[in-house]
């Protein structure tokens, strides 16, 4: 029935062509979501994958699904267009983990990216360039997702930045990230001004009652080192301050400065 009706208005209202074609793939989309929800995942057999022009940036769940992705895979798209992700061009699928080439290539003919995201959509307005916000993320409470879609950082890099944060404890300052592996100046230049910095979530280091195990994998420190610390404190009593922490022989002033941030000196 579906195939007679595009026939039927073009011979009656010939004019209206693009009003009729649009209002049929719209009533096809519908009919296909309907389909899945009355046929969901049975057995681990997933409904077979449709193919129709999408827009990545503005697909639902249920079409993600439609187009061959699992409800979990689809709910981690809408998580990430929802947070402030963006696919700017095609190939920025790639990007995504449940995205496998043998589906985007079956994709790309049918991937649609809208030049103008945030304007509705007028086919015959005159078309204005309007240059894309940067994406802000905060350095250190955004995950692997919201670091990626910062540009210049990648997934690899967005990996290392929240690996590193844990072993430190967070950033206290951006020029902490020269410290990660093949940062270098020109990237950390790049993406500097794209990234928050919140102190505030810093992982305190609560000097007088830490132990070894506390402080192993801290970046700043070594096993003999931590060693010294804490033997310091038992023969000489709780730190009051940063001054007393430098009277351990075995720290530089460079580390001392380094971990101040990180240092709090409370008794209870």
């Amino acid at each position: 029935m579906i195939t007679i009706i595009p026939y039927f208005f073009a011979v009656l209202l010939p004019e209206n062509g693009d009003l009729v074609a649009d209002s049929i793939a719209i009533r096809k989309l519908e009919l296909l979501e309907m389909q899945l929800k009355e046929h969901p995942y049975r057995r681990g057999r997933p409904v077979p994958a449709r193919l129709f022009s999408f827009d990545p940036n503005h697909t639902t769940a249920a079409e993600w699904q439609l187009l061959g992705l699992s409800p979990k895979q689809a709910a981690v798209m809408i998580r990430y267009t929802a947070k402030g992700g963006r696919f700017r061009k095609k190939e920025d699928l790639r990007k995504m983990y449940m995205v496998t080439e043998e589906m985007f290539q079956r994709w790309n003919l049918y991937i649609k990216i809208s030049p103008g995201d945030t304007l509705p959509y007028n086919k015959y307005a005159p078309y204005k360039f309007t240059k894309p916000k940067p994406v802000l993320a905060a350095l250190n409470t955004a995950d692997t997702l919201q670091l990626d879609s910062v540009k210049g950082i990648g997934p690899a890099f967005a990996r290392r930045i929240v690996k590193y944060r844990e072993a430190l404890g967070g950033y206290y300052k951006k020029e902490q990230l020269l410290e990660i592996f093949q940062m270098d100046t020109a990237r950390y230049n790049a993406v500097k001004d794209q990234l928050i910095l919140d102190k505030t979530a810093l992982r305190m280091i609560h000097v007088n009652k830490i132990e070894r195990n506390d402080l192993k994998y801290h970046p700043y420190l070594k096993y003999n080192q931590i060693n010294a610390i804490i033997q310091f404190r038992k023969q000489h009593g709780n730190y009051s301050n940063i001054a007393e922490l430098k009277k351990v022989a075995i720290l530089s002033p460079e580390t001392v400065e380094k971990l101040a941030p990180y240092i709090s000196f409370d008794h209870d």
